[in-house]
């Protein structure tokens, strides 16, 4: 496992190199840099797709651990699909080399439920699929001055933009990936040894607390010009007044949610939406989908390897939007929204009334990048660390761990930003087709995203009934 302060070209936790990122600076250096560098993160991103696939068992790749989800084999043959799609196919119109796997492979799945998911077909060889994805990467690389020759004229070729579309669906799926791969059979899988070594179980440095903040105007999104890259729900930026709030210092541990699993929580319909009710009936949950009793005692699965309740205590715990949401109800309180995390991540006491007035907050802790020491992100480890145990990555206010460790549940609606546009000609459905109130905004990132996710502006959205995020969740009032 990587120490926190490896520099880029170091392996991280996959083995793969970390590579330099604009996340990981500032200033003009980093825009003069942006275009050059999403090539590198590009390349490093693969390196990491195939440390990920080489977990697997070769019995693995026909399995489908999540039923909402394709089999593993679908996204070995996805990634350079949607890839070639996007750049060859897409912006330069070039004809398909295997045009049978450009249509195959070209899109995933999101069904709300098991009875929706579609008829899987029959699988190409894995020879033939390794074949087509290092056809497409050479392809890839090949296209840039063509790509860049467009730069003028398109939008999605201006600053290698198509090239950033592709880094981050890889990046974003390393981490489906890997909800994926903590779902499967421990036998189907190749556990790495640091992912098997004793938890961290160190005890909090920032302590539990009911944070105060007052009244005031945050920024969601972004100006299109003012980021090299960022999907279309982050534009245009919105200046977002927000009343006053209390929030919890430290997200809710599995300790915390433990006690409400054996006060009846789940068996109380006081506690629970409608939908959510019906949903926790009809599946009689009792308790969070990773946890299984051991005697008096209850287990936490993680990624790799099953360990005791009282072992990951402090660890921020997994469960679904919904669950979350009743535990605030049982707490007498609430799930924060989307604008009053984005307040307590990125705004300090002392800021200006105008937004304008006053230059952006990059991260929770400010300008300094995004390191090991400020938090559990970007694959430095193979799971979550105690919550409050990086209090170099609390916000302005004292609120730790906004940013990794899990994405944070919210109760805002996925929806768009007013004046959205589906700018990306070869996606237009990425954001606009989960616009459904099915989905609600996660915040912040788990320590599976990778850096390029880490912006500010940056907007997550997962089912609300969906377990198998790596999330977390506090209270707000």
């Amino acid at each position: 496992m990587p120490d926190a302060t490896l520099p880029a070209g170091e392996p991280d936790a996959t083995g793969a190199a970390r590579a330099a990122s604009p996340a990981t600076r500032t200033g003009a250096a980093a825009d003069a840099l942006d275009a050059l560098d999403v090539l590198e993160q590009l390349r490093a991103a693969w390196r990491r797709s195939d440390a990920l696939f080489e977990l697997l068992d070769e019995r693995a790749w026909t399995e489908r651990p999540i039923a909402l989800r394709q089999p593993f084999v679908f996204y070995l043959g996805h990634l350079p699909a949607f890839a070639w799609n996007q750049v060859n196919r897409g912006v330069l119109g070039e004809p398909g080399f295997r045009p049978e796997f450009d249509e195959l492979f070209e899109f995933g799945i999101d069904p709300l439920d098991e009875g929706d998911v579609p008829e899987e077909p029959e699988w190409p060889a894995m020879d033939e699929i390794l074949a087509y994805r290092d056809e497409v990467r050479a392809r890839l690389l090949a296209a840039v001055p063509r790509v860049d020759a467009l730069a003028e004229t398109s939008r999605v070729a201006a600053g290698r933009r198509i090239y950033h579309v592709v880094l981050e669906h890889e990046v974003m799926h390393h981490e489906t990936l890997l909800y994926m791969v903590a779902e499967l059979d421990e036998a189907l899988k190749d556990a790495p040894a640091a992912a098997l070594a004793g938890a961290d179980v160190r005890d909090p440095t920032v302590p539990q607390a009911r944070i105060d903040i007052p009244a005031g105007r945050t920024v969601l999104g972004a100006r299109f010009e003012d980021v090299p890259f960022g999907w279309d729900n982050e534009f245009p930026r919105q200046v977002v007044d927000v009343p006053a709030f209390a929030i919890d210092a430290l997200p809710v541990t599995n300790d915390d949610f433990r006690a409400f699993v054996e006060a009846g929580g789940y068996e109380n319909r006081a506690h629970w939406s409608d939908a959510a009710w019906a949903w926790r009936v009809e599946h009689d949950l009792r308790h969070p989908h990773g946890w299984s009793r051991d005697g008096d005692g209850w287990r936490v699965r993680g990624p790799f390897t099953t360990r005791p309740l009282a072992s990951v205590a402090r660890h921020p715990v997994q469960v679904s939007q919904a669950e979350a949401a009743a535990f605030c109800a049982w707490s007498g309180a609430r799930l924060p929204t989307e604008a009053e995390l984005n307040r307590a991540a990125y705004d300090t006491p002392d800021d200006a009334a105008d937004p304008d007035a006053r230059p952006p907050r990059p991260y929770p802790w400010g300008d300094a990048p995004p390191t090991g020491e400020r938090g559990a992100f970007d694959f430095r480890r193979w799971g979550p660390v105690p919550v409050g145990s990086r209090p170099a990555g609390a916000s302005a206010w004292g609120i730790a761990e906004l940013v990794g460790n899990g994405w944070e549940h919210t109760s805002t609606p996925f929806r768009p930003l007013p004046g959205f546009e589906a700018w990306i000609d070869g996606y237009p459905g990425y954001s606009a087709d989960f616009f459904d109130d099915e989905h609600t905004v996660v915040f912040g990132g788990s320590w599976a995203t990778g850096a390029p996710l880490l912006r500010r502006s940056f907007r997550n959205w997962f089912q609300t009934r969906y377990p198998y995020v790596f999330s977390k969740f506090r209270r707000a009032w």
